[in-house]
C-alpha cells in the first residue's frame, strides 16, 4: 500500500483495495461516489480546526482496529496517527482517555451511548464543533471500512485483519435505555415502527441566529431541523456527506430504490437505530408495496451479547423470498462488527438475480448507514412528533 499523501494518489480508496475490472465497471455506474468519498476524506482530515491531524488520524486508526480492518488502520498509522489513541492501554491524559472511551463506545455499540457520555466529552474540554468532528471521523471511518471491505469481497480479495483492542469498554454490560420520555419531554419510541419520528440532539446545534453564510447555504432551507443544524457545525463535511447520500440512494440504474432502502433498514436493525429504521423501512414499504415483508423485518428481534452486538443476524431474513433474503443477509453481514460479508453471500445474491451493479448498491447503502446510524445514535435520540 502506498504511503504517499492522499492528495498525490488517485484516491485513498484505491490504495485500500484493488478491484477487478468487473467491479471497477460496476463502480462506473456511480463514478461520483469515489470522488465524493475522497472529498469527504480531505474535509475531515485536512480542514482547519482545534483537533490536530495526529488526533484525527488516531481516532480513525482506533475505529479501524475495532473493525479489525488492517488496510484502513495501516493507512492512518502511516498518515501520522497519535499512537496514544491506538494502543491497547488507555491514555494517561484524562482528556485523551475520555476521548478514547467515547470512540470505543460509539464504534462498537452507538445504540448504548447516552447523553451522559456526550457530557463527559464536554467536561473533558471538547467544544461542540470538536464533538461534531469527532463524531464524523468515527462515522466516516465506519463507512470507509465497510465500503472497502465490500469492494474487496466482490473482487475476490482477502482482507488483512488486525486485532481489536484488548480491553473492556464503557458500554460493556449495559442494556439499551427504555425511557418513556426523550430529553425534550416528548414520548420516546422504544420499539421499531414505520411511524414518522422526530429527533432531538444532546449536543447544541448551530444557533439559527448565528449561522454563517456557508452554513445557511449547506442547510438549504433546513434551518429548523436540529439534526442538520448540528451537522452544520462542520458545514463542508455535511455538504459532501449529503452528496454521497444522494449519489448512493437516488442514482439511476442499479438496485431498485426500494431495495436500497431495505438495505438501510436492515443495517439499522443490526446497529439498533430505531429512528433510521423507521425512515427507511417506511420508504422501502412505500416504494416496493411490500408492507408486510418490510414489517416482518422490523418485527425480528436479535439476541445481543454484552457489547450489544447481535449473536446472530440470521433472524433478520426469516420468511423473505430469495432475493430479499440475499439483500438482507449481505447487508446485515457487512453492517456487523467486524464486517463479515462473505463470498457465499455475494454468490447467493447473484444466484437470486442481482447483478454486480446491484450488489455494489447493497454495499454502498449498508456502508452509508453504518455512518448515519452512528451519528443519530450517539448525538441524540428519537421522539414522537405528534406530542409536539
Amino acid at each position: 500500500m502506498s504511503s504517499l499523501p492522499h492528495a498525490e494518489q488517485h484516491t485513498v480508496l484505491s490504495t485500500l483495495v484493488e478491484t477487478t475490472p468487473e467491479v471497477a465497471s460496476a463502480q462506473a455506474l456511480r463514478p461520483e461516489v469515489a470522488t465524493l468519498v475522497e472529498q469527504a476524506y480531505g474535509e475531515i482530515f485536512d480542514s482547519p480546526g482545534t483537533l490536530t491531524a495526529a488526533t484525527r488520524h488516531g481516532i480513525a486508526a482506533l475505529v479501524a482496529r475495532w473493525h479489525q480492518h488492517a488496510p484502513v488502520y495501516t493507512h492512518h498509522v502511516e498518515a501520522g496517527a497519535d499512537e496514544t489513541l491506538t494502543a491497547d492501554a488507555l491514555p494517561v491524559d484524562e482528556s485523551l482517555r475520555v476521548l478514547v472511551e467515547h470512540i470505543d463506545s460509539v464504534t462498537v455499540s452507538a445504540a448504548l451511548t447516552t447523553e451522559a457520555d456526550q457530557q463527559r466529552l464536554a467536561a473533558a474540554g471538547f467544544s461542540e464543533d470538536d464533538v461534531m468532528l469527532i463524531s464524523q471521523i468515527i462515522a466516516y471511518t465506519s463507512f470507509q471500512v465497510r465500503y472497502a471491505f465490500g469492494l474487496a469481497v466482490l473482487s475476490g480479495a482477502a482482507v488483512e485483519s488486525t486485532p481489536a483492542p484488548a480491553r473492556s469498554i464503557p458500554i460493556e454490560g449495559r442494556t439499551k435505555e427504555h425511557r418513556e420520555l426523550a430529553r425534550n419531554g416528548r414520548p420516546r419510541p422504544n420499539e421499531y415502527t414505520r411511524d414518522t419520528l422526530s429527533w432531538t440532539p444532546w449536543v447544541a446545534p448551530a444557533p439559527i441566529d448565528d449561522l454563517t453564510e456557508e452554513q445557511v447555504e449547506v442547510l438549504a432551507g433546513k434551518t429548523n431541523g436540529e439534526y442538520f443544524r448540528l451537522l452544520a457545525r462542520q458545514p463542508k463535511i455535511l455538504r459532501t456527506r449529503s452528496a454521497i447520500d444522494k449519489a448512493i440512494f437516488y442514482g439511476r440504474g442499479g438496485l431498485p430504490r426500494a431495495e436500497r432502502e431495505l438495505a438501510a433498514a436492515a443495517t439499522s436493525k443490526v446497529t439498533d437505530c430505531i429512528y433510521c429504521a423507521s425512515v427507511h423501512a417506511r420508504k422501502s414499504a412505500q416504494l416496493s408495496k411490500r408492507e408486510d415483508d418490510v414489517q416482518h423485518l422490523l418485527d425480528q428481534s436479535l439476541t445481543r451479547d454484552s457489547r450489544w452486538l447481535p449473536e446472530s443476524i440470521a433472524p433478520l431474513a426469516a420468511g423473505q423470498d430469495a432475493r430479499w433474503t440475499a439483500i438482507i443477509t449481505a447487508s446485515a453481514e457487512l453492517a456487523s462488527l467486524p464486517p463479515r460479508l462473505s463470498s457465499e453471500s455475494v454468490d447467493a445474491a447473484l444466484a437470486a438475480g442481482l447483478t454486480l451493479d446491484e450488489v455494489l448498491d447493497v454495499i454502498g447503502s449498508t456502508a452509508f448507514f453504518a455512518w448515519a446510524n452512528r451519528l443519530m445514535l450517539s448525538l441524540g435520540e428519537p421522539y414522537r412528533p405528534e406530542a409536539e
